[in-house]
């Protein structure tokens, strides 16, 4: 078994620099089986990998509200409809996995307060009432 399984490849504001980003390559299938990438994504043209930071600190707004994560995966893809779309893969502080387009994150750093506050709240929910 290996770290990521023993500690459930989580993070919290201190820890988040461990985390192994997926760079320089499109992800295969088989990358995510291996659990070296978040996604690949199939039926898309042109696939190349963003320049871009990883690990990468983000607060991503989804219909929950804001959350913390941390982006570890980044490419663009020419989708269906012709549209360029840029995506990442994630981790959120539980160590879930997922996908979300870069317009649907703000990039921050780790001494961002709203980001700590939300990497400990994820962590600890009764933290966000003391």
């Amino acid at each position: 078994m290996d770290d990521a399984d023993e500690d459930g490849g989580g993070f919290d504001v201190d820890d988040w620099g461990r985390l192994t980003p997926f760079t320089g390559a499109v992800a295969t299938l088989e990358d995510v089986q291996a659990r070296r990438a978040i996604f690949a994504l199939g039926d898309t043209d042109d696939p190349r990998p963003l320049a871009m930071e990883l690990p990468q600190p983000v607060i991503w707004w989804d219909e929950d509200g804001e959350q913390a994560a941390i982006a570890v995966q980044a490419e663009s893809h020419i989708g269906l409809d012709g549209e360029t779309m840029e995506v990442l893969g994630v981790i959120l502080p539980d160590g879930e996995g997922v996908v979300v387009l870069l317009e649907d994150v703000d990039l921050v750093d780790d001494t961002d307060p709203t980001w700590r506050d939300l990497v400990t709240r994820a962590i600890d929910p009764s933290a966000a009432h003391d």
